[in-house]
């Protein structure tokens, strides 16, 4: 094995990433994701895999990471919000057009193999990665491998309800699959947006929201104050149940400092134990991180 490749593919875009046996990037490259077309996808994978390895004239393993999960049961694609990959046996489908193995993985634990094996958390024993951005999904990690669990939704929070709502949360909004009050609607990006607009009307971004907090203005600093216990409350119902060594946050709305200072207080209520102190960190890589720990999938 002379590299190992990894490819994020998401509902929007394709990406390969070629890295050495240390980890360095030899190559990379961004297409479109033919939305709604299974077999242009495969084709778009094989069409970004040969370009990496024509690029640095190398061979080398590949990782897949999707929005999605193989089902152990079946070997079928489920659960992925790009909707044309469900019910496909997308890993065999590669493996005959790539003439290789494949690994095929959620791409939050993807995130969550990357941030363990080199990133924020590296070496750390069991990672928790999250990605709060446009939705919020999580991924497990544990000795820098996926903990994909048995029925291949380890890490799967976004459709579970905020714990501890209060009277004027319950039951929440409904999701896409239809339960309220999701992590994967407060917790996100979106859900912060969306709980603004509807108290004002107006469709500010995050970072929009966040200079009006950091101005003093009281309606911003309610709004993210309720999104900082809301996810405190999410990340201390996995500390009870899972405690990891670390928390590894990704996504948009994991570039808001003020959240590393703020959680740990919103956590603690919570937490069944005389005492947090789980680390929460910015994840090393950002964006990258999805399409890298793809590639770590074939790390031993």
């Amino acid at each position: 094995m002379t590299m190992r490749l990894g490819i994020d593919w998401g509902g929007t875009k394709m990406e390969v990433a070629a890295l050495d046996v240390s980890g360095a990037e030899l190559f990379r490259k961004r297409i479109p994701t033919p939305r709604g077309d299974y077999p242009a996808c495969i084709e778009a994978a094989a069409g970004l895999i040969g370009a990496a390895e024509q690029a640095t004239g190398k061979t080398g393993t590949a990782g897949f990471g999707i929005p999605g999960s193989i089902s152990p049961k079946t070997g079928l694609v489920k659960n992925a919000n790009s909707i044309w990959m469900n019910g496909k046996p997308l890993a065999a489908d590669l493996e005959a057009r790539l003439r290789r193995p494949v690994r095929v993985e959620n791409d939050a634990n993807c995130f969550a193999v990357s941030e363990a094996t080199d990133g924020a958390a590296a070496g750390a024993p069991f990672v928790h990665g999250i990605i709060i951005g446009t939705g919020c999904g999580s991924g497990l990690a544990i000795g820098g491998k996926v903990h994909r669990g048995a029925n291949g939704i380890g890490g799967e929070w976004g459709a579970i309800s905020v714990p501890w709502m209060t009277a004027d949360e319950y039951p929440g909004p409904k999701n896409w699959i239809g339960h309220h009050g999701c992590i994967d609607h407060w917790c996100s990006g979106t859900g912060f947006q969306a709980g603004y607009r509807a108290e004002t009307g107006s469709d500010l971004t995050g970072p929009d929201i966040m200079e009006l907090k950091r101005a003093g203005d009281p309606l911003a600093t309610r709004h993210y104050e309720a999104y900082v216990s809301r996810l405190g409350r999410a990340l201390a119902m996995a500390a009870n149940l899972i405690d990891p060594d670390v928390f590894v946050l990704g996504g948009g709305m994991s570039n808001i400092d003020e959240l590393y200072d703020d959680l740990p207080a919103a956590i603690r209520p919570h937490i069944f134990s005389d005492s947090f102190d789980t680390p929460i960190r910015k994840a090393k890589h950002g964006d990258s991180s999805g399409v890298r720990g793809a590639a770590w999938l074939w790390n031993g």
